[in-house]
């Protein structure tokens, strides 16, 4: 992807970038260090072997991923983020500060009736 194809409003490119859930909730799975796809389709349950590799090629494209493949028997390969994609540790602690304020919120106005 290059930047003149991308959004010109910062939070689009954002949201252009990781337009399924999956995609953040990888980089919230990765960012405890580097796993094997079956690790990662674990910690993701539900997600489908197909959805996983489709949302991790495209992360690997987009640069957030990065696999790595070792000429073993059997072959192991492994998937780690790069330095952009930790750079986004902050954008999901900001998220779920969001959501825990947010079911906070929901949590008081059931409490009060409305």
């Amino acid at each position: 992807m290059k930047s003149k194809d991308l959004p010109k409003c910062p939070i689009e490119t954002t949201l252009t970038m990781f337009s399924t859930r999956w995609s953040f909730l990888i980089v919230k799975s990765l960012l405890t260090g580097t796993k094997r796809f079956n690790e990662l389709k674990q910690s993701l349950k539900p997600i489908t072997q197909k959805v996983l590799a489709t949302n991790l090629r495209n992360m690997e494209s987009q640069g957030i991923v990065k696999r790595i493949a070792y000429q073993e028997k059997p072959p192991r390969v492994e998937y780690t983020l790069t330095d952009i994609g930790y750079s986004l540790a902050v954008v999901l602690d900001a998220m779920a500060d969001w959501g825990g304020a947010y079911k906070e919120f929901l949590r008081l106005s059931e409490k009060r009736g409305g």
